[in-house]
């Protein structure tokens, strides 16, 4: 199998790739009116706070949308499609959005939970499976 994308990590989102690393699911939230975001970012979309903080969440969730794709978009995909990519409303934080890969056949509101899939030494993955 080819090696997938690597993501590289910010200063926003390092924090969430080394949780993940450690398979914890965490979400930002702004400190002073408690939206929960993501991606990471500096500033908080809804009241323009530079406040935040890392929460732990809990994996589960509801599949909001979903896209097949059966076009090869990078080499690092070519053995891969088609494949699913879900869009997930968290269960204890609702503003709060996730996309990953899914494996089965997505539906609206299908309950999901996060996978956390090692992919070599250095690299951990959520993907999405049903609940």
């Amino acid at each position: 199998m080819t090696e997938p994308m690597r993501p590289v990590p910010d200063r926003d989102s390092a924090a969430w790739w080394e949780a993940v690393r450690r398979h914890e699911l965490t979400v930002q939230v702004c400190d002073d009116c408690g939206t929960p975001r993501f991606p990471a970012r500096a500033v908080c979309h809804r009241c323009r706070s530079f406040a935040w903080s890392w929460r732990p969440a809990a994996g589960t969730g509801r599949v909001v949308s979903w896209v097949v794709t059966h076009q090869v978009f990078a080499p690092a995909f070519a053995g891969a499609v088609p494949y699913t990519v879900v869009l997930v409303r968290l269960d204890d934080a609702e503003d709060c959005l996730m996309h990953g890969g899914f494996t089965g056949t997505p539906s609206a509101d299908l309950p999901v939970r996060a996978r956390f899939d090692d992919v070599g030494d250095d690299l951990t993955l959520v993907n999405w499976v049903p609940a």
